[in-house]
């Protein structure tokens, strides 16, 4: 499926060889949950994680949403979500679109709300700040991906979910108001994109 000419630049540069063993063990248990739905032909909904659903979270929801459009696997619906709601970090923002999304801001809160593009016919992603439990998100039949530790052992229950993965990453945050904050938004977004094109590349429609 054609992404935007950008993002299928960055893609053709990432090194699923980068990618350890024992890290691939950590993402086997998301590729064996689409796969299994993708045999049974069900919808696959993967819920994104994280305590504030300001960076990480929101990353993995765009790269697992646009890897599942660029390798063609249907029925794919990526959301995210955190222990509290803030906002979504503005350098998220740039470093998307750094990659080639296409992002409006559509409301202007100390909330706002994003439409993240990834392709001319695809639905846009919704990026805004919310709880896990939102009624923006899944109630039920979903894998929860827990993409920070925090969030992972302070949600020892997550409502509905089928599956409770962890697949942390370290938090870009540690570097906000620094020279190599650019740089490090960069490097979890490759990352977190790298990952993920490995999870989806597995998948045998």
């Amino acid at each position: 499926m054609t992404v935007y000419n950008d993002i299928n630049s960055v893609i053709s540069t990432l090194k699923v060889d980068s990618i350890t063993d024992s890290r691939k063990e950590t993402l086997k248990p998301l590729i064996d949950f689409i796969q299994l739905k993708v045999n049974t032909k069900e919808d696959i909904r993967i819920n994104f994680i994280c305590t504030h659903n300001s960076r990480r979270s929101h990353l993995s929801q765009v790269w697992a949403q646009t890897m599942a459009y660029y390798f063609n696997i249907k029925n794919v619906f990526c959301y995210s979500g955190g222990t509290e709601a803030t906002a979504l970090f503005p350098m998220v923002a740039e470093t998307l679109v750094n990659a080639g999304f296409k992002i409006n801001k559509i409301a202007e809160t100390s909330n706002p709300v994003y439409s993240i593009k990834y392709s001319d016919n695809s639905h846009p992603i919704i990026g805004f700040s919310k709880k896990l439990d939102s009624e923006f998100n899944p109630k039920a039949h979903f894998a929860a991906i827990m993409t920070c530790s925090q969030a992972d052992n302070g949600c020892p229950f997550i409502a509905g979910a089928e599956k409770r993965i962890p697949i942390t990453f370290e938090d870009p945050k540690a570097f906000d108001n620094t020279p190599q904050q650019a740089e490090k938004y960069q490097e979890r977004s490759i990352q977190i994109a790298t990952e993920l094109f490995y999870v989806f590349s597995q998948i045998e429609a």
